[in-house]
């Protein structure tokens, strides 16, 4: 069974499948009962391929639009502009000087002469009454009289659907169907030979139990859809940085309004139309819009930036002009509908267990109701009566049909499939109370077969809490830590220096000092540029005074690949100076003096350059990030198209920044490594901070092996083969070194990879990786905040969102651990639900069959099949389904990526369990009337009712013994599962009233004590033989 899967249905991955191998493994899919529900979490092919060639038209529409704007540019700028626009009189007396569909155009039409002709940004500014600096008022009046006008950033969304189109949904099974036509012919047939109600009692039987089947079938159905619901607005959750009423503050993307100024910087998603107001080396990533994966730099000459977009490289303010579904991005969603997420690589491969099932299911049906027909009509021949044919044998043909029929509604596991969304529904609901946001349904099954994590330092392993604890200025090493540390160092260091060092902090950084609301300092920027921007100000430096002073002309910033950034500015007397921090020894070689301690400006000789170097390992070996500053006097005329210089730097002093290991780092590490999953660091810090920090963490072990970046890509293939697998930390390392790690980990040693980035730097490898992880539940942009009061850094970590399959929302290594419990979890249980179901499916199959071939008659009838279908299927994927993990599955090793999804123990125990009910019903066929000493008419119904009620007494039992596939002990936790006691509460309960109440339309008779406690006892004994099974060793493939 494993190769046939395996061939086709085993070319799905878990993300970037191909549509010709999702396409595949449909054409193999076979007996289908209600394709509605079986293909409901998987993507509409033909929807998707629509959208594409949509999406394509509207790109096309969209290029041309942006090439005739760039073509029509350069005849502009020499006409005087002219508007015929006339303000709609609403519009005139709410305050406002142009329309939301003027707005739209200008923008979506990249109309330069429209924007000129309105007075440009700056005229849009005042025309949507909102300023520059000071942003849109909070006051609600006119929040509220913005959002009448311009409308609200929300897309078109589809309508919950009700519960009652999952019932119409569920009715729509093709086996259903053919019963609810049997049951209508055995009513009519049943009344017009027995009368009313005799006749109908079968006929009623058997649609009730339809409707029984369809409302609990559509009960769980509707709660999945209400999770994934919940989980989806967890998703949209995202948050960016604006200026309103003058303060910074966080707002939901669904809260902006037209007039808004929101802050942008390398990594972001756009989240509305918009145009440029000011900003630096902007470069926007349009191939989501246009189709083009050139970056479009944007600029005051071409503002123009659209929803959905992604900055590519620079910061921005940008002045939100258009919201909603006025929007192209909303506008491109209107038109599309994208077909659905693509099915889990379990999903498919169930699918295709059903498929198997299925078809022989089906084999068994039709020669099962062959079997039975021909064994009536030579009852028929031997009587005498083949001639004369009475209701009574319509009925009983109907029957058959019935029995038939309903063979194959057991035989067909129409819950397979679903069984692994619904454990990936709950698992995902849990996890969110665990602090994992799972994104994508695939990386939720995927990381429970993880065998490597490739982590981040910074914001993962550590908890990015930065502070400069140390310095090297002017040759001379302190301690900054504490208040009166800083207040030495500025008594000690010649006033020049102090200028030069504030100049150098407050100019060359990505942040920003402001004051909030409440009246106090913050600081705005990551947790690198907060931490020096905190010891400028604890030097007594004025951050606005020092900004004010000079003139920025060009800002590059930071760079995962130079490892700095840096930024020029003019000087109050007109001269130019660029300064530049990053990397200490990258930084460091480009510096050819330094400042001494009387503040002057002298040559680096080898006995400082030595100093400096052991400066800087000396801060590395105590676990601290270090960065060097440098400046460098710039010939006049420098313009912004012109380059940094590179070289020639003086070197002002090298930072020391604390960044404390998280708590239980070391212990998940642990457990991680007991589980089989290895972890790896890949950083960008120095090599000797890595490994103090990873030994501390527990991952560099004795004869782990920690390599440089540059060193790691001279590297052959052949020499990396055999390298990768040493490696346990990789410093210094660009985006590109963990794309190569990751790959190689993946292709050529086969190893399920998990990797932590924040998005931006680090999207190749989270493209690449099975499953991409992402430390924190961050916005368009999102930014450290430190008020000056506070004694912590509260922390909003950057992450490019959609690179990521899960956000760790609580930014903690120890919230993977759980993640990849889940995932084991998941697997386990789905595994656990197969079991189960396909012990049910052999023996239900077998015994029917059998008897229909050696007695001429089926002990269990359709009603009572149906019972059972239902405790299989959606009862048994309620109780197996959601079972939650134990810390028992981190001490297992890992399944792999070659790892048989049927294993052989699930095979042992399937047999043992399937021979043991098959033994049972079969002796109870043949004996069962010796045994238990029945006699009289009804001797043969009270069997049956026997055989039915020891049929699923054993499968309640199975139930239980199910919960653990090796483990003897399978009552352990059995109580923490409510839904599992539920379900097997329940059922025992309707198996009751079906035997003692309902007995003229499940066809059974009341039973005894005697008889209830023999059931109940032939059903337990099942669950000593599973343990006694399981002690029979195989092989775990």
């Amino acid at each position: 069974m494993e190769s046939y899967l395996n061939e086709n249905f085993g070319g799905v991955k878990p993300k970037h499948s191909s549509d010709e191998a999702l396409g595949r493994w449909r054409k193999v899919v076979g007996v289908v009962k209600n394709p509605k529900r079986r293909f409901r979490f998987t993507a509409n092919l033909g929807k998707r391929s629509e959208a594409a060639a949509m999406k394509r038209t509207n790109q096309e529409k969209l290029r041309v639009a942006v090439l005739v704007s760039k073509a029509a540019l350069q005849f502009i700028h020499g006409l005087a502009p002219h508007s015929e626009y006339t303000v709609p009189a609403a519009v005139k007396a709410a305050g406002y000087g142009i329309c939301a569909e003027e707005l739209s155009s200008v923008v979506e039409s990249h109309d330069i002469k429209k924007l000129k002709a309105h007075g440009g940004t700056e005229g849009l500014i005042s025309k949507v009454s909102t300023s520059e600096s000071d942003g849109v008022s909070t006051s609600k009046d006119k929040l509220a009289s913005r959002q009448e006008i311009f409308g609200i950033n929300k897309f078109a969304e589809t309508e919950a659907r009700s519960f009652w189109v999952f019932v119409w949904e569920a009715l729509h099974d093709m086996t259903l169907m053919i019963l609810a036509a049997c049951a209508f012919f055995s009513l009519v047939v049943g009344i017009a030979t027995e009368g009313w109600p005799k006749g109908a009692h079968d006929g009623l039987g058997i649609v009730a139990s339809i409707l029984l089947v369809v409302f609990v079938t559509a009960t769980s159905d509707y709660r999945q859809s209400l999770q994934f619901k919940d989980l989806d607005k967890e998703k949209k959750k995202i948050t960016v940085q604006v200026t309103r009423s003058g303060y910074r503050q966080k707002l939901s993307i669904y809260e902006l309004l037209v007039g808004d100024i929101v802050h942008l910087s390398i990594g972001d998603q756009v989240p509305a139309d918009g145009l440029f107001v000011s900003g630096f080396s902007l470069l926007i990533n349009e191939s989501s819009l246009t189709g083009e994966s050139e970056p479009v730099a944007v600029n005051a000459e071409n503002p123009f930036l659209l929803s959905g977009t992604k900055v590519q490289d620079g910061s921005c303010k940008m002045l939100v002009t258009t919201v909603g579904m006025r929007t192209q991005w909303g506008k491109l969603m209107a038109t599309l509908s994208e077909g659905g997420d693509d099915e889990t690589p379990l999903q498919v491969k169930l699918n295709g267990v059903a498929t198997i099932i299925g078809k022989i299911g089906l084999v068994f049906a039709v020669v099962t109701f062959a079997v039975l027909t021909e064994s009536l009509f030579r009852r028929k021949i031997m009587d005498g009566s083949y001639l004369s044919w009475s209701g009574d044998d319509a009925l009983e043909l109907l029957e058959f049909f019935a029995i038939a029929v309903t063979i194959v509604v057991v035989a067909v596991p129409e819950g397979l499939p679903l069984a692994v969304t619904l454990s990936l529904a709950f698992a995902m609901k849990k996890m969110m109370n665990d602090k994992a946001l799972v994104r994508h349904l695939a990386a939720c099954e995927t990381m429970g077969s993880a065998t490597s994590i490739c982590s981040d330092k910074t914001g993962t392993l550590t908890t990015n809490h930065m502070t400069v604890v140390k310095a090297c200025i002017c040759g001379k090493i302190k301690e900054v830590e504490k208040s009166s540390d800083t207040k030495s160092l500025f008594s000690e260091l010649p006033a020049s220096v102090m200028t030069m060092l504030s100049q150098s902090i407050f100019n060359n950084t990505g942040g920003d000092v402001v004051i909030n609301q409440d009246g106090k300092r913050e600081i705005l920027g990551t947790p690198t540029e907060a931490a020096i921007l905190e010891l400028g100000l604890s030097l007594g430096g004025d951050f606005q005074a020092v900004r004010k002073a000079t003139t920025l002309i060009k800002v590059e910033p930071f760079n995962s690949a130079k490892k700095r950034m840096g930024v020029v500015i003019q000087l109050p007397g007109g001269a130019f100076r660029a300064h530049c921090k990053g990397a200490s020894e990258i930084i460091l070689a480009s510096c050819s003096k330094y400042l001494n301690d009387q503040g002057n400006a002298v040559p680096l000789d080898t006995a400082t350059i030595a100093h400096l170097n052991a400066t800087i390992e000396s801060f590395a070996n105590e676990a601290l990030r270090t960065l060097c500053l440098a400046y460098i006097e710039v010939a006049d005329g420098f313009s912004a198209n012109d380059a940094i210089p590179e070289e020639g730097y003086t070197c002002i002093g090298i930072v020391g920044i604390k960044d404390p290991v998280r708590p239980g780092v070391k212990e998940s590490v642990a457990i991680c490594r007991s589980a089989g999953i290895t972890v790896r660091m890949v950083t960008g810090d120095n090599i000797n901070t890595a490994k103090a920090i990873a030994r501390e963490c527990g991952i560099l072990t004795e004869g782990g092996l920690a390599i440089e970046g540059p060193d790691f890509r001279t590297k052959s293939a052949e020499e990396m083969y055999k390298l990768i697998p040493k490696i346990q930390v990789m410093a210094r390392s660009s985006p590109l070194d963990k794309h190569t790690l990751v790959k190689n980990l993946r292709t050529t040693h086969e190893e399920v990879v998990a990797v932590t980035g924040d998005g931006t730097n680090d999207a190749p490898a989270l493209h690449e990786a099975d499953i991409g992880l992402a430390m924190g539940i961050a916005g368009t942009e999102s930014q450290l905040h430190v008020c000056s009061s506070m004694p912590h850094f509260g922390i909003f970590l950057k992450v490019a969102k959609e690179s990521a399959d899960v956000i760790i929302l609580d930014d903690n290594f120890s919230t993977i651990v759980t993640v990849a419990k889940w995932g084991r979890s998941v697997y386990i249980n789905i595994q656990k639900f197969v079991q189960f179901q396909l012990t049910v499916n052999v023996v239900a199959l077998v015994v029917n069959f059998s008897s229909a071939c050696m007695t001429g008659s089926a002990p269990l009838t359709a009603v009572q099949l149906l019972w059972v279908n239902m405790i299989m299927d959606t009862l048994g994927a309620l109780a197996l389904a959601t079972e939650p993990p134990n810390d028992e599955l981190m001490k297992r090793t890992p399944v792999g990526r070659k790892g048989n999804f049927i294993s052989n123990i699930m095979w042992r125990n399937i047999m043992g369990q399937a021979i043991y009910q098959f033994f049972v019903i079969w002796y109870l066929q043949t004996e069962g009337k010796t045994l238990f000493e029945l006699k009289g008419d009804n001797s043969d119904l009270v069997l049956n009712t026997l055989i039915f009620n020891c049929f699923v007494f054993c499968q309640v039992f199975n139930e239980v013994s199910s919960r653990e596939m090796e483990r003897i002990n399978v009552f352990k936790g059995i109580l923490n599962n409510n839904v599992f006691v539920a379900v097997l509460g329940s059922t025992v309960l309707f198996q009751i009233i079906i035997v003692q109440f309902l007995g003229d339309f499940a066809n059974t008779t009341p039973l005894s004590l005697r008889e209830w406690f023999s059931c109940i006892v032939i059903g337990f004994i099942g669950m000593p033989i599973a343990a006694i099974v399981k002690l029979f060793p195989v092989g775990s493939q």
